[in-house]
């Protein structure tokens, strides 16, 4: 009879609350299947001495752009960065890649990722075929790649395939620097084709689907995108001019016509949504979408301000993610989240309510069930059924000692907290001890090697 995974936790965050001495047993196959309080350790578990939390779904990112990091920061030679600006950049440098490039690219991020605490991550991915535009002879080629990156490095992946075929609202014809990116629907079709069928009976991946804006598809390819099954995940509204160009061709803001043409519901994360009336606010929360913010990432391109305790007020539902990784951590996430509305408000701790006075409890249980819900998998809670996916907190780190409960999350977004994740596992599987990754050496190496390469 096969041991099955046991780790016992001092303390645990619980869907019922903070529990002490608690048991979690796993399967073979990285499922929960009991979690005990008040519990003894029985033979072989695993000893986890802090604070133990669920693992942190990522909701949103583009691997690549890792590699980009820090380096499209200078100023052009116009004075007038933006967004648009850092998208030629962007656009540039995604000719360079190879896949070998790109998986070693991924793998070095999913090992940040989840030395961090996200334990899964939604790969929004649209840089499909070679640099002038020709698929590879397997379609999900650059697709496939992220997969294999997710299997070295043990973390839980949602593949999203990007529908990508125009280059603005609706039909303009695409830059050339977005001929990697182009398919039409049946080119589209295969690459999803292809993930499913290298991702089947894999409990560590899943599959969905991305109509990647109403800058690049059409209503009929989005209506088309719709009638698939899996999640679907859109950008929408993360900048004015966006909102502007939409108003212009249809009348209509991004968000408000995405919502009145599109069958948007809890299948759908609509990425940003920054730039939202008080109406389109009202009505995303009432779809039971989700909202998927990526703060640093948003500070970075200048996007501005989600319209947080208005969204929050309405009930809406929210996830994070890291979407350009120019910050890989979760903790950073939430806190860029709080401080940009107490910036914006002139306000303190406003991701809170009556009920709920921890800013870093609220916002964590919000992006534990918001990205469980966008990634389409059976995460975000230490609970039966779901992922054995835990993140233990060093409880004597200096920003966390003598602190316990709601008010060491708070100590642990909003403190200097940095390196206080000290041990990850991963459907059952230990990959992070004492603050590393298992596999950090070798892939760090492989790493290295391709930015040279691409740097040169």
């Amino acid at each position: 009879i096969p041991v099955m995974p046991e780790f016992h936790a001092d303390t645990a965050l619980l869907p019922q609350g903070w529990a002490a001495d608690v048991r979690i047993r796993a399967d073979a196959a990285g499922w929960i299947t009991a979690v005990e309080p008040a519990a003894m350790p029985g033979a072989g578990a695993q000893r986890l001495a802090g604070t133990v939390i669920p693992g942190i779904p990522n909701l949103h990112g583009h691997a690549f752009q890792r590699a980009m990091a820090g380096g499209a920061e200078r100023r052009g030679p116009a004075g007038q960065d933006s967004f648009w600006t850092w998208r030629e950049t962007m656009y540039r440098f995604t000719g360079l890649l190879s896949p070998e490039d790109a998986e070693a690219i991924a793998a070095m991020l999913y090992v940040e990722l989840l030395e961090a605490g996200f334990t899964s991550v939604c790969e929004f991915h649209y840089l499909h075929h070679h640099p002038d535009g020709t698929p590879y002879a397997d379609p999900g080629e650059m697709a496939l790649r992220h997969l294999e990156a997710a299997r070295a490095t043990g973390i839980g992946i949602t593949l999203l395939p990007s529908l990508y075929r125009h280059g603005g609202i609706f039909g303009k014809p695409a830059a050339p620097g977005q001929r990697r990116f182009l398919n039409d629907l049946d080119g589209f079709a295969a690459i999803v084709e292809s993930c499913r069928r290298a991702a089947a009976g894999d409990a560590q991946a899943a599959v969905g689907l991305a109509p990647h804006s109403l800058r690049a598809v059409t209503p009929a390819m989005l209506q088309a995108v719709a009638a698939m099954d899996g999640p679907i995940h859109i950008h929408a509204a993360e900048q004015r001019r966006e909102v502007e160009e939409c108003l212009a061709a249809v009348h209509a803001r991004p968000v408000e016509w995405l919502l009145d043409n599109a069958p948007v519901d809890a299948h759908w994360c609509v990425i940003h949504a920054t730039h939202m009336n008080a109406a389109e606010i009202e009505d995303l929360a009432a779809s039971g979408a989700v909202a998927g913010l990526c703060p640093s990432t948003e500070a970075s391109l200048g996007d501005g301000t989600f319209a947080l305790p208005a969204y929050l007020g309405c009930g809406g539902r929210l996830g994070i993610g890291t979407d350009s990784h120019v910050g890989t951590d979760p903790r950073e996430e939430l806190r860029a989240l709080e401080m940009s509305q107490r910036l914006a408000l002139h306000a303190r701790a406003v991701a809170t309510s009556a009920t709920q006075p921890h800013p870093g409890r609220l916002l964590l249980d919000a992006a534990l069930a918001g990205g469980a819900q966008a990634g389409g998998r059976a995460l975000g809670a230490i609970a039966p059924g779901r992922r054995c996916d835990l993140v233990e907190l060093d409880a004597e780190h200096p920003a966390l000692v003598g602190r316990a409960g709601d008010a060491l999350l708070d100590a642990w977004i909003f403190g200097p907290a940095g390196g206080a994740v000290r041990s990850v596992i991963c459907g059952a599987v230990p990959l992070v001890e004492a603050g590393r990754h298992h596999a950090r050496p070798r892939i760090a190496q492989r790493f290295a090697q391709a930015m040279r390469r691409l740097l040169a």
